[in-house]
């Protein structure tokens, strides 16, 4: 999907510009769910084997990260698989190392962190909208790659996942978010200020593409046109870079209930119920 600038008729920049082909609903669901049963196998051998496993989601506003990360999470344990999703650095912070305040929310043995955004704010939307000196920009691109290598060195499995989207597609799911009351709280000043700064945004992936695609901890770019098609096939990814195998589950016995021993139940009017609000559906 190309486009053209209204007032110049310059090609406009573009990071996935082939027709969208929609997966079908029904062959996604199935897959989807195939590949969510091999994500539980996945966290039972990170669990027993105790690997630590993280997964960084980045990419444009708009992209598609959160609705992929709510799927890999949907039937995991949240005690062994949890969200990060750090807010603005507070003032302490900031003073801090840059990489400090990520470390914290790093895995312990048996653990699996998926980041909604990392240390790479700093590539991207600190270093285009002027959060960050141009010095601290650059000993980000000069450390990153150094401390990504300490983490693979000791034992960490990262896996860092770009999603790509074009600037038409962006826009399009910018205004389906406006008009939609339930979703418009995604739409921050900062999103829609990266309209304005698409190339600034792509210029500053690519830098950071440059200085962090390392083979210790390369980038998978995940086309994001479709979002069915991407959440599919970044998990399938997922699954096939990690060593992974079932485990034998422990096997359970439900116990056999005691005989009563004499409780009563408190009376039913002791205690304050909430209104059965779905009766009141079902007689209209």
């Amino acid at each position: 999907m190309a486009g053209k600038d209204a007032k110049n008729g310059k090609r406009r920049t573009t990071e996935a510009e082939e027709e969208i082909v929609r997966m079908p609903r029904g062959i996604y669901e199935k897959e989807l769910f195939r590949l969510q049963a091999e994500l539980v196998k996945l966290q039972e051998w990170v669990r027993t084997e105790n690997a630590r496993l993280v997964v960084i989601f980045e990419g444009r506003d708009a992209a598609g990260k959160g609705g992929t990360i709510k799927r890999v999470t949907q039937y995991l344990n949240p005690r062994i698989a949890r969200i990060t999703a750090l807010p603005a650095p507070t003032e302490r912070e900031q003073t801090q190392w840059y990489f400090q305040r990520y470390v914290d929310h790093l895995p312990a043995a048996g653990e699996i962190v998926l980041f909604d955004r990392s240390w790479y704010n700093r590539a991207g939307v600190e270093h285009v909208m002027g959060f960050c000196t141009k010095e601290e920009y650059s000993r980000f691109l000069h450390q990153c790659p150094i401390f990504e290598r300490l983490l693979v060195e000791d034992g960490i499995l990262l896996r860092k996942y770009w999603f790509s989207v074009s600037d038409i597609e962006q826009e399009s799911r910018f205004r389906s978010r406006l008009d939609d009351p339930m979703r418009r709280w995604k739409l921050s000043p900062m999103d829609l200020e990266s309209i304005t700064r698409w190339e600034d945004y792509s210029r500053a992936k690519d830098m950071m593409f440059v200085h962090t695609d390392i083979p210790e901890a390369p980038w998978f770019v995940v086309e994001s046109a479709d979002k069915r098609r991407a959440r599919i096939n970044m998990i399938a990814h997922l699954l096939s870079t990690v060593p992974y195998h079932a485990i034998k589950p422990r096997p359970l016995e439900l116990p056999r209930r005691p005989a009563p021993q004499g409780y009563v139940r408190a009376p039913r009017e002791s205690q304050t119920y909430v209104p059965d609000h779905a009766a009141e559906l079902l007689t209209r």
